[in-house]
């Protein structure tokens, strides 16, 4: 089975993640997005795949989402934030072979194992 997880070592969400899918006996392809962030293309397929708007991806807990005023910003201007800062990603997005999942309750991951 092949996974990929969105990880951010930091966040407990994160953390539980991971190790629910190496629970369910699989190693997945970490991707530690902060210092690898998607590209565009993999970002909107994350999103869309996951069933998300950029709106409904955002981290509104950020400092930055309030210095940048994304709450009163559309789709694209949140989107072109989250690549330019990864940190405004949420987390963790997760994909498996059964679909994208963005893993929040960390229990929704099952949904893609």
């Amino acid at each position: 089975m092949s996974v990929t997880i969105y990880h951010n070592p930091r966040c407990s969400t994160s953390r539980n993640v991971l190790a629910a899918i190496r629970d369910a006996g699989v190693e997945p392809t970490i991707v530690p997005y902060l210092t690898t962030p998607p590209d565009e293309a993999t970002l909107r397929a994350l999103i869309s795949d996951a069933g998300l708007t950029p709106r409904t991806a955002v981290r509104k807990r950020e400092t930055l989402y309030k210095e940048l005023d994304l709450a009163n910003a559309d789709d694209e201007t949140v989107l072109r934030a989250m690549l330019t800062h990864p940190v405004l990603i949420e987390r963790p997005f997760v994909v498996g072979e059964k679909g994208t999942v963005l893993a929040r309750p960390a229990d929704t991951v099952s949904t893609v194992l």
